[in-house]
């Protein structure tokens, strides 16, 4: 799994270079005090994904369960705690319920931010084209 996230990370790197043209992409950890699979979050990811090419790509935002930020906008509410929301200029494309650990974390969320750099490289190509 380190391995396919170096490979996918070298991607996401590049696309994160290629300037404003792409979208605003963020990541929002929805949280709640006592939640002890946000904990563990915090332990074995937190310190690490501002420094990586996923956390260079889809910078991470918090909030708290109950006390959700206005200016987004989610599919529905989340019901559980960490909930991760890829937005793309303020609005869901994806999500991840809770925290399966740290190699199955990484995965998901590769996954969902190389459909998104995709759809922003068509949709380039598209107007460029």
């Amino acid at each position: 799994m380190r391995i396919l996230g170096a490979i996918l990370g070298l991607g996401l790197s590049a696309l994160a270079l290629a300037g404003p043209a792409q979208a605003d992409m963020r990541l929002l950890m929805v949280e709640q005090k006592g939640c002890a699979y946000c904990i563990m979050w915090e332990n074995e990811i937190g310190p690490i994904y501002p420094k990586t090419a996923e956390g260079k790509t889809a910078p991470l935002r918090k909030a708290d369960l109950r006390a959700l930020p206005d200016d987004i906008e989610l599919r529905s509410k989340p019901r559980f705690t960490p909930t991760f929301v890829l937005l793309r200029d303020g609005v869901e494309v994806s999500r991840i319920e809770g925290y399966p650990g740290e190699d199955f974390f990484w995965g998901l969320l590769g996954r969902m931010l190389e459909t998104q750099t995709e759809t922003t490289a068509q949709n380039l190509s598209r107007t460029e084209g």
